[in-house]
């Protein structure tokens, strides 16, 4: 390959056009793909075209359309190399063991993530955790996020008063991993940078970004920085709606601040959803679902009930926002629609883990994308066995809503799951990981290499043609023609970002 990363390629010479909608080529040979203005202008036969400019040779490669996560959480994401791992412990003991044996970080706390404590023998506590690790304050952050586990010190300098159990769950675990969150700035930016380099060598020209933050601000901060690796949309939640409807932002717009000669990278970032977690999460047992949770009457949780939902998603859409519902559990997941039906809103539902029969159907007439996480469907396998096996619902109907002609988007939730495109893509595919001795999972959910590339490409409708952004990625082997273990390890020979290199295999 000639061109080097960093340079804006005038032609992809040598590769074979593949990806969703590759039906439409006659010609399976290697062909030269022309680029300007960042977008494809031509596709010829190979050599048919006198390359000029900077040119890529492909070597043979599949080019397929760059890949999108449609649900990151930067921040948290980029802070995962720096936080204990949690996911081994099998026991609340063990996970007390682990962060009381680690050293306390830069700020003088303990901060560890991962834990499923949803299959575990012995109960978390604040007896526990207290024993494990004395006054150093100690978080243990849930593997969904949506609970924290705190010694007293940690309650102490959160400004929670301390309960038995040590945990806080839903909107007051969110208040603490915010306030974990506000470390310095340009050390932040370097990592955010860091793991947007790895998503750029998996094939990823963008994301959705979801944090709990001003997120404009911080986008525009990063590329006046330097940052040009990714595109972002950026959320925006509920506390901070009042604020983007005064300043008039709207989903699509450029983000705003970019200074100097970096202004010309200000469409990397842009204004994307409303966000708003309506419910809680599977592993946290707060799912809003139709029947109790084993062992009482318990149903999960709405954080936010239909008639504020309907309020702010109001709101929202007249003022020019998309909206983007968490919800996980069928009863959230039906509230969720309705309130699209009554706004004509427009924009997903993220997870849509647990969703009712009848509601199947009303993401494709609704024209809500089901914004899922493949990866996650395998992770939680037990769980969903222990905690969901009286739903009459439909958990991880991937295959269903793709049948049902609604759009599925696909992402990773990281750091729930890692920024993986090729994982999620064998997870969608196989419904199964080497080793799982009992095989695939619901494999009637599986849907095909063509419908989880799409779902894996901007907006769930990423093809390669003349006239699309020049956002791709080329692979070492056909993906049409590989197993799921195979697209597992997928090789990613280059990756562009508007024609211009972001990711060069050595």
């Amino acid at each position: 390959m000639s061109a080097g990363k960093g340079i804006a390629v005038s032609t992809i010479a040598n590769v074979r056009v593949s990806g969703p909608g590759r039906q439409a080529r006659s010609d399976a040979e290697p062909s030269d793909v022309v680029i300007a203005g960042g977008e494809i202008v031509d596709i010829a036969p190979r050599g048919a075209l006198r390359a000029a400019g900077e040119v890529l040779d492909g070597d043979g490669g599949w080019l397929v359309p760059g890949l999108w996560d449609h649900h990151v959480h930067m921040n948290q994401w980029a802070r995962i190399a720096h936080r204990v791992p949690l996911g081994r412990a099998q026991t609340a003991a063990e996970a007390a063991t682990l962060i009381g044996a680690a050293a306390p970080d830069e700020t003088g706390v303990r901060v560890g993530i991962g834990f499923r404590d949803g299959l575990w023998a012995d109960a978390p506590s604040l007896a526990v955790l207290d024993a494990a690790t004395g006054a150093i304050p100690s978080y243990l952050l849930s593997a969904d996020l949506h609970s924290v586990w705190l010694n007293s010190a940690a309650f102490a300098r959160a400004g929670f008063p301390a309960n038995r159990r040590g945990m806080l769950r839903e909107d007051e675990a969110f208040a603490v991993m915010r306030h974990l969150d506000r470390v310095d700035t340009a050390r932040v930016d370097v990592w955010v940078a860091d793991a947007a380099a790895d998503a750029a060598a998996r094939g990823i020209v963008g994301v959705v970004d979801l944090d709990m933050e001003w997120n404009e601000e911080a986008w525009a901060r990063r590329i006046s920085g330097g940052f040009d690796a990714l595109r972002v949309d950026f959320g925006v939640y509920p506390d901070m709606l009042g604020r983007a409807l005064a300043e008039g932002l709207r989903s699509g717009d450029l983000v705003r601040g970019v200074t100097g000669e970096r202004a010309a990278f200000a469409p990397l970032a842009r204004v994307g959803a409303l966000k708003v977690i309506s419910d809680g999460s599977l592993g946290t047992r707060t799912a809003a679902c139709t029947h109790p949770y084993p062992g009482g009457q318990d149903r999960g949780r709405l954080n936010v009930d239909r008639a504020e939902l309907l309020e702010l998603m109001t709101r929202a859409t007249a003022g020019g926002l998309a909206c983007a519902v968490h919800a996980i559990g069928d009863v959230a997941c039906s509230h969720a629609l309705d309130v699209f039906g009554m706004t004509g809103a427009w924009g997903s539902i993220e997870h849509a883990q647990l969703v009712s029969h009848v509601d199947i159907q009303r993401f494709a007439r609704l024209g809500v994308a089901a914004s899922i996480q493949p990866t996650h469907a395998l992770d939680d396998r037990a769980l969903v066995e222990a905690y969901w096996s009286s739903q009459t619902a439909l958990a991880y109907p991937m295959r269903a809503l793709a049948d049902a002609g609604a759009t599925l988007l696909f992402g990773s939730d990281a750091p729930v799951s890692p920024i993986d495109p090729w994982a999620t893509i064998a997870d969608a595919v196989g419904r199964a990981r080497g080793g799982d001795e009992a095989g695939a999972w619901h494999p009637e959910q599986a849907v095909t290499v063509e419908q989880a590339l799409a779902a894996s490409s901007r907006g769930g409708a990423g093809v390669v043609r003349p006239g699309a952004a020049a956002d791709l990625a080329i692979l070492g082997d056909d993906p049409f023609a590989s197993s799921p273990e195979a697209l597992r390890g997928m090789a990613v020979r280059a990756t562009l970002l508007g024609g211009r290199v972001t990711h060069l295999a050595s």
